[in-house]
């Protein structure tokens, strides 16, 4: 099995130094050191260009007061259809489309130049190559796997299962929990281990457990993808088939004993910190002191063990589920996760029922797309460096610095006159809002990657190398203290987040672009672009779950009692805002399961709109381009980042599992709470994008 873990990468402040005049000095005789080869990459074979708000692409005959979503992105949508090798296609799956063919060709140049050893260029060269190299891996077949298949096999009796576990974990090959080293909510200074519930191949546990007609199709459409993947491995069709209905069984389980979605938002079902001593007295047949040997890590005091209900279970089932059904799925969960990365056989029967049949997806990516992924799951940060060289100019972050500072001022002020609020809570509010810490672009303290060898000779040997040296460098962490410079993405990554443990705010590189950000756009289409998006990262510390950590990043109550119950009420109103919006018939949006999200899109159009007109002064002469004013451009684009179409499998996974709305509503569901949209369109009370009285919802 092959787990690719998320890497987490490094940045401090960047500095830019002014050219100076030297006086001359003696001329240097000595011979010149050889320069070391530069890569070159074309980027002019880029041909997916960034989505942009463009006046010929508005459905004038849509009124925008009505239907906001429709008259920015009906007409886009209608032209350009979600591509057959992709779920969804708008601004973000496009931008996302642009960085792979970045990054495509500076992995082909790469690939094609001779480099140092163990320098990026070449690691990142052999990894493509290697993966791009069809032959060999279609000669491997099932060999790369039948290693750890072999460990399975050796297994003689259920006492020998959790010493196979802690050794699969210390390799990286982890599949039954997670376990991994993060700040502890109770004091964010200091690493502590992590377990986390895991164990499911469906996307969450209602896929097991509910009698919804599509959640029923999907197990039926899983015991046939296992029964075919047991067979490919070298099964006969009954065994097979009964192999697959034991690895149902068996997932079912876990499933029973899992939390939901809505209950892993809370932090407190993420957070449960014990001894080992009780930890090992909760699980009498799993012992968390010898896996904590096995990988190498100090026994610490405490570490959290969350959802307690899961690994008892998991506990229970070490003692009554038969070793030949253990096998059984220790055998299915190694080669369906290896099967994307093996001869064409397994990774079609893995596209078969991961793309096609739980997402829609009508064809399998290129080889060379689904090498980037692994390549960027595998050493991303690492990669970065040469995105960042190649395609980062250094004027997007000074511009982008700039922005942040802007928000950040604006949404101090909304802070300060928060009527609703007490001065007790929102002095704390205004602490925390002072120790924002925002990182742009990329890091400048690169991670090392050095203990890293990579070959152009085995695909697979490259990913099981870096999955293994990347999850000794997680676990390397555990009690330490944290390191604030860390990044949580890759510069090449088309996203944003807010950590609540650092309280900070990240962009990479990837996302400062259009339709979010563009040095050369009106401020309009910047405030309404990126400007959105660092107002709703700064948000997120301030959302239903962002707000129950503190200043430092510690889990902390800043709270009165009566302004939480203000806050809950207004949040409340929000869900139910969203939980109105009609997905697919019948289906609705979980406006609970969104809340974080929906809570930072409302707060961050809010102060990005607050931000914008203090950015235009004193004096201020709107431009009126295309015949649209300053306003009504910066709704306009925040539409336009969210313009998207959806599989119907995908949007009803996004609807079931994802904490972020479908765009379609997130393009209008914050612009109609805000009077400054009603104005600037000239909305009349009674549209549908006119929320007003006690519909309307005030939170930030």
């Amino acid at each position: 099995m092959i787990r690719l873990k998320p890497l987490v990468l490094a940045l401090s402040v960047s500095l830019t130094l002014a050219a100076c005049q030297k006086a001359e000095e003696p001329a240097d005789t000595t011979a010149a050191a050889p320069e070391a080869p530069k890569l070159q990459v074309d980027l002019a074979q880029v041909q997916q260009q960034p989505i942009s708000l463009k006046a010929e692409d508005l459905d004038t005959s849509i009124q925008a007061c009505q239907d906001f979503n429709g008259f920015v992105n009906s007409k886009w949508l209608a032209a350009n259809p979600v591509p057959g090798d992709r779920t969804t296609w708008g601004a973000f799956p496009a931008l996302g489309e642009r960085s792979l063919q970045v990054q495509h060709e500076i992995a082909k140049a790469a690939a094609a130049g001779e480099w140092p050893q163990g320098s990026m260029e070449q690691k990142v060269g052999d990894f493509f190559a290697a993966g791009m190299d069809e032959a060999a891996i279609e000669a491997a077949g099932l060999s790369p796997v039948q290693p750890e298949l072999d460990r399975i096999d050796a297994l003689s009796s259920n006492a020998d299962i959790p010493a196979y576990i802690g050794d699969a974990y210390a390799r990286g090959q982890g599949m039954l929990f997670g376990f991994y080293a993060m700040a502890d909510y109770n004091d964010s200074t200091t690493n502590i281990a992590y377990a986390s519930q895991g164990g499911l191949s469906l996307p969450e546990r209602a896929y097991y457990l509910e009698d919804r007609e599509d959640y029923k199709a999907a197990r039926a459409a899983f015991v046939e993808h296992v029964a075919a993947l047991m067979q490919l491995a070298g099964s006969d069709e009954e065994t097979a088939k009964a192999q697959a209905q034991d690895v149902l069984a068996f997932e079912t389980r876990l499933a029973k004993a899992s939390l939901g979605r809505l209950e892993l938002r809370d932090p407190a079902n993420r957070y449960n910190p014990v001894s080992l001593a009780d930890a090992d007295a909760s699980t009498p047949n799993f012992s968390w002191t010898q896996f904590f040997a096995a990988l190498d890590v100090d026994a610490p005091q405490t570490f959290s063990l969350p959802v307690p209900g899961f690994f008892k279970e998991v506990d229970a089932m070490l003692a009554d589920v038969p070793l030949e059904t253990w096998k059984t799925w220790l055998r299915f969960r190694t080669i369906d996760d290896a099967s994307p990365y093996l001869s064409n056989a397994f990774a079609e029967r893995n596209f078969e029922f991961y793309g096609k049949t739980l997402r829609g997806q009508k064809e399998m990516q290129e080889r060379w797309k689904r090498v980037l992924g692994a390549l960027n799951g595998s050493m991303g940060e690492g990669f970065g460096q040469l995105y960042v060289e190649q395609a980062f100019p250094p004027e997007s972050k000074a511009k982008m610095e700039e922005l942040v500072g802007n928000l950040m001022a604006s949404l101090k002020v909304r802070l300060e006159n928060l009527e609703w609020m007490s001065e007790d809570t929102k002095a704390k509010a205004i602490e925390k809002w002072s120790s924002f810490t925002p990182k742009v672009g990329y890091p400048d303290k690169w991670r090392d990657w050095s203990g890293l060898e990579v070959t152009d000779e085995s695909y697979v040997g490259n990913l099981l190398a870096a999955s293994a040296f990347n999850y000794r460098y997680m676990l390397d962490k555990i009690g330490k203290p944290v390191d604030r410079s860390e990044w949580g993405m890759s510069p090449q990554t088309v996203n944003a987040y807010y950590r609540a443990t650092a309280n900070e705010i990240v962009f990479p590189a990837a996302i400062l672009q259009p339709p979010f950000f563009d040095v050369n756009a009106d401020d309009a289409l910047n405030y309404g672009g990126i400007g959105a998006v660092i107002g709703h990262e700064m948000l997120h510390g301030f959302d239903d779950q962002g707000s129950k950590f503190d200043a430092q990043g510690n889990m902390a109550n800043w709270w009165t009692d009566q302004d939480r119950e203000k806050f809950d009420a207004a949040t409340t109103k929000l869900a139910d805002q969203y939980s109105g919006y009609e997905a697919l018939p019948g289906l609705f949006v979980n406006g609970k399961l969104g809340l974080g999200e929906n809570i930072a899109d409302l707060g961050g159009v809010t102060v990005a709109y607050d931000a914008l007109q203090r950015a235009q002064g004193e004096g201020f002469t709107d431009p009126m381009i295309d015949g649209y004013s300053q306003d009504q451009r910066f709704f306009m684009n925040w539409a336009t980042v969210w313009r998207i179409a959806f599989t119907e499998a995908q949007l009803k996974q996004q609807i079931t599992v994802g904490p972020h709305s479908p765009g379609m509503f997130r393009a209008v569901g914050a612009p109609s709470n805000l009077p400054a949209f009603a104005e600037a369109f000239q909305c009349k009370e009674g549209d549908k994008m006119v929320r007003s009285g006690d519909d309307r919802v005030v939170i930030w």
